[in-house]
């Protein structure tokens, strides 16, 4: 399995040539290949940053308009630096924990979900050659790491000490864990199509035709679930207005509300990214750059995504384990039943 991409093989390789002549060969890997990494980690973060703050203040605006209000105007022109203004305050302010909650665990939670999301992302290509870790099973690591977030939602409300962050913790994960199987099958039908679990393999083999057109049906259901997993309405339980909380963010201090801003814009970028490598072709396109074609439709997914927020209601937690287990679930089969029928030889 080779796990070295182009990208980091390239630094990898400007680091050794350079570094080789002061230490031994052992060391003079193991430090090219952290300065290699470090590398993608920062593009990788400002490339992140930049689209949480700037897709911050698109969602703003844009519901603001379709609701006919105004948005954030005064910072900055078109209102541009609100999203920094706000950024700091919450970050001025001071970082407290309940005093019963599990201190260094519930501090903990919220990095390391952010860090999942940055691994996840560094496992999913952004080109043919910018990719962290170049893997034939990229998309199995994926899901895998994404099988985990339910588990640190729920530590999240725990640890908190409050029983109704504790509560809507648990709301939330049994939302994604009801629709972790309907994923699992649709990515299943995704490499069954593709003959690989690779993302690159997988964008190539959409070449001619986007999956999105050869599995309607999948690509309705993984962008609802992608919907769930990422907790965007109408699948947001964490908020409950008649409770007067926000599930497992009921406790924290406002430098850690900062950080689950960007953790929200994170997890939706990532989102987009995994539909458009599935199926939406990915960087494949005419004319221009790659890497442009498959900004332009993230882009254009996130829109999508912010739209649905504009002008959907949060659903019942009822309705929607009813959705996962008795639409999307055999949903997923029948789509994997027709992949299987139709385009495996």
């Amino acid at each position: 399995m080779n796990v070295t991409s182009a990208f980091i093989g390239k630094y990898y390789a400007e680091a050794h040539a350079y570094i080789s002549g002061f230490l031994p060969p052992i060391a003079a890997t193991v430090v090219s290949l952290l300065v290699a990494f470090v590398i993608f980690a920062i593009l990788l973060s400002v490339l992140v940053m930049g689209f949480s703050y700037l897709f911050g203040w698109f969602e703003r605006k844009a519901i603001s308009r379709m609701q006919s209000r105004r948005g954030p105007t005064y910072v900055g022109p078109w209102g541009l630096l609100q999203n920094m203004a706000d950024v700091i305050k919450l970050l001025s302010k001071e970082t407290i924990a309940p005093d019963a909650a599990d201190k260094p665990l519930f501090q903990m939670i919220l990095p390391a979900v952010y860090a999942t999301f940055m691994l996840m992302l560094a496992f999913t290509p952004l080109n043919s050659a910018f990719v962290g870790i170049n893997t034939s099973i990229g998309l199995i690591v994926v899901f895998l790491l994404l099988s985990f977030v339910p588990l640190l939602l729920f530590l999240a409300g725990w640890t908190s000490g409050n029983k109704y962050g504790s509560i809507s913790a648990q709301r939330s994960v049994v939302m994604l864990l009801s629709y972790e199987v309907p994923l699992l099958l649709v990515i299943a039908a995704v490499a069954l199509v593709a003959s690989s679990y690779s993302f690159s393999a997988i964008v190539n083999a959409q070449s001619h035709v986007w999956y999105a057109l050869l599995m309607p049906i999948g690509f309705i259901i993984f962008f609802i679930i992608m919907l769930a997993e990422l907790e965007r309405p109408p699948f947001d339980l964490r908020e409950a207005d008649n409770e007067i909380i926000a599930g497992w963010l009921t406790d924290v201090s406002p430098p850690y509300y900062a950080l689950t801003l960007f953790l929200d814009y994170t997890r939706m970028f990532f989102g987009a990214l995994v539909i458009t490598l599935l199926f939406l072709g990915g960087w494949n396109g005419p004319l221009l750059p790659p890497f442009v074609w498959l900004m332009v439709k993230v882009v254009l997914v996130t829109v999508f995504i912010v739209a649905v927020r504009a002008t959907t209601v949060r659903m019942r937690l009822d309705r929607l384990l009813r959705l996962g287990w008795l639409y999307m679930l055999p949903l997923s089969v029948i789509n994997l039943l027709i992949a299987f029928a139709l385009f495996v030889r």
